[in-house]
């Protein structure tokens, strides 16, 4: 997996006021934190950093006030809702060799057979992996698969050196038949004649019931 240098600063002010000063100077406020270390505050570039979280658990090399680098992944991105800018970045330091748990999409890959519908049951994965060799997805082949057939955790094909405690039996992947428009047009109009049948002996019922009060009166 690639390796994204980012040039980070210290810094001393915090709270919202100097996060916005930041922002408006193309900053981001951050912090790094790991391996026994007191969280530092840091700013990132704002450009550079937009564009190496975009993809996922990216690994990234971190120089703070130009000294030593280290390795650091993504714990908690905020981004702004709306513009999609980044507000604060929770970095976690990990070493070369040193093994992180983390989550990686699921992605589909092939077209199933005919008149299917696949629905993807777990979109990401918990796996293990050397913190250099963490998997940008997973890819699960659905070329040519039939109605009926279900890919579980155990079915999957991970990368070397990856692995996961996930339960192996879970669905990731369900191929199931397609149901055709006039199928659901006969189910629908059975579920209205179904309701209307319930809606004639509901008004029955309450004539009947008004009647037997205007006997009583």
């Amino acid at each position: 997996m690639a390796e994204f240098k980012l040039a980070a600063e210290s810094r001393s002010e915090f709270g919202k006021g100097a996060s916005r000063r930041l922002r408006r100077a193309g900053k981001v406020p951050a912090v790094i934190y790991g391996h026994g270390t007191d969280p530092v505050h840091i700013s990132l570039p704002g450009h550079e950093s937009l564009l190496a979280l975009r993809t996922a658990n990216a690994l990234l090399d971190i120089s703070i006030d130009g000294g030593k680098h280290q390795l650091a992944l993504p714990k908690q991105v905020q981004r702004d809702p709306i513009r999609g800018f980044l507000e604060h970045v929770d970095l976690v330091i990990v070493k070369r060799g040193e093994k992180v748990t983390v989550d990686v999409a699921v992605v589909t890959h092939g077209e199933a057979a005919p008149e299917t519908l696949v629905v993807v049951d777990l979109t990401s994965l918990a796996v293990e992996a050397e913190a250099t060799h963490i998997p940008t997805e997973l890819t699960v082949d659905i070329e040519g698969l039939a109605a009926g057939t279900q890919i579980l955790v155990r079915d999957l094909k991970l990368p070397s050196g990856v692995t996961t405690h996930v339960d192996p039996e879970a669905l990731v992947v369900n191929v199931t038949q397609q149901v055709s428009q006039e199928a659901l047009d006969a189910e629908l109009a059975e579920s209205e004649e179904a309701t209307g049948a319930a809606t004639t002996e509901a008004d029955s019922e309450a004539e009947s019931t008004e009647g037997e009060a205007g006997e009583d009166a």
